[in-house]
């Protein structure tokens, strides 16, 4: 065997240990997290939001019956969620402090976005968002814990209202 054939064997097997290793580690961080984190790791498209008040009655949630966004859930640990309209008017500039206080007001008010940690409760099959940053600030340093079905490729999360009710998320695993 001559020296490149030498040097070309020793840098494919580091690049398969290399591989593996973080196959291995991707592994065990799903372990980790237990049958439903690991079921629950991957990105979801929003599906509906559906509102149901105290009384029973229901309606659209957030971003109307069009809103359309995405969860992801990765395997260590991290989450990032946004929704929103896709009809939201156009501003008249993309350069934020040139966009007047109330036009970006009502942009906002169509599109919501969080990030932070996230776990699986497999006893209770639930689902623990704990937000470092989210687009209303009252929501940084808050939690949110959600039912969670899953059916195929359907994710269902509910969650108990503050001011009583649930909503309902209704994902499908992005392909």
């Amino acid at each position: 065997m001559n020296r490149f054939e030498c040097g070309a064997r020793r840098l494919f097997s580091s690049a398969a240990l290399t591989a593996a290793c973080t196959l291995l580690g991707t592994a065990a961080a799903w372990a980790e997290r237990g049958p439903l984190g690991a079921q629950l790791a991957g990105a979801w498209t929003l599906v509906s939001i559906e509102v149901t008040a105290k009384d029973g009655s229901k309606r659209p949630g957030f971003g109307g019956p069009q809103a359309q966004g995405i969860l992801i859930l990765d395997a260590s640990g991290r989450y990032a969620q946004v929704t929103g309209r896709p009809d939201r008017p156009k501003l008249k500039t993309t350069v934020r402090p040139d966009i007047p206080a109330a036009e970006l007001g009502e942009a906002a008010r169509s599109f919501g976005a969080a990030f932070g940690t996230w776990t699986a409760n497999e006893g209770d099959k639930m689902l623990i968002q704990k937000v470092q940053l989210a687009s209303i600030p009252n929501g940084d340093g808050g939690e949110t814990k959600s039912s969670v079905s899953l059916a195929a490729d359907e994710l269902r999360l509910v969650v108990a209202r503050r001011a009583g009710g649930t909503t309902l998320l209704v994902y499908r695993r992005a392909k």
